[in-house]
């Protein structure tokens, strides 16, 4: 990587480990709701959850469905899946608890907190997040992120979500730096990949997984990469 001045962060996937954050919540409201005795296998329900919950985020990525939307639907839809009866009642309520409660879980994927340690001595750090703005700022805190970033932008401030350029190009103008001097780091290729290029910007696609490569991008499997890169 060559000439950075500025690193741009994803938040949800890449530091903060949405999936089991997301599995340990919905495991203890799956319990206290009595989903039980309507929904006989709490692992397909979680997987169930986890596939509806990732086609209502690319909806609204592409501004087909609003935040309210994506807050219940993704609960409404997931018991529906299951049969179960009132949905629309019992997945609000679900969806209230589960932003109430989500959120304060502090499960980050291994080496977070050294990596950004080492890269807060050499760079400023900022995070850019399509997550709802309410809700960002408590897994920051909570996790004890909050210290390593100077602007957190979450992209509903700026009307559209990633891979919009605008929210890159905000993010860039707030920092006062060029593209070509920032990288942005992140898991979702289409959002924080190809959205970053779009306006000029290197990148580092955080594969976790080690689903494939990418011939338009740098590709890790840990955070941990990053201080032999940066």
């Amino acid at each position: 990587m060559t000439n950075i001045k500025h690193i741009f962060f994803d938040l949800d996937h890449t530091l903060w480990d949405f999936e089991k954050n997301s599995s340990e919540t919905l495991s203890e409201l799956f319990d206290e709701f009595g989903l039980a005795d309507k929904i006989d296998n709490k692992e397909k329900f979680l997987a169930t959850y986890q596939s509806v919950n990732g086609i209502y985020w690319k909806k609204y990525r592409n501004g087909k469905i609003d935040k309210d939307t994506v807050r219940f639907g993704r609960f409404r839809d997931t018991l529906d899946r299951f049969n179960v009866k009132d949905p629309d009642v019992i997945g609000r309520q679900i969806g209230d608890e589960y932003v109430r409660r989500g959120p304060h879980k502090t499960n980050l994927f291994p080496h977070t907190h050294e990596t950004l340690s080492y890269l807060k001595e050499k760079y400023p750090l900022h995070i850019i997040t399509n997550g709802f703005k309410e809700v960002q700022f408590i897994k920051l805190s909570g996790s004890n992120l909050s210290q390593y970033f100077d602007i957190i932008l979450c992209s509903e401030e700026v009307g559209k979500q990633k891979p919009h350029r605008l929210v890159f190009e905000k993010a860039l103008e707030m920092a006062k730096v060029d593209p070509f001097d920032a990288l942005m780091i992140g898991d979702n290729y289409e959002a924080d990949i190809l959205g970053a290029k779009k306006v000029g910007m290197q990148t580092i696609f955080f594969d976790p997984k080690n689903e494939g490569k990418h011939k338009h991008s740098k590709v890790i499997n840990s955070l941990l990469e990053l201080k032999s890169l940066l």
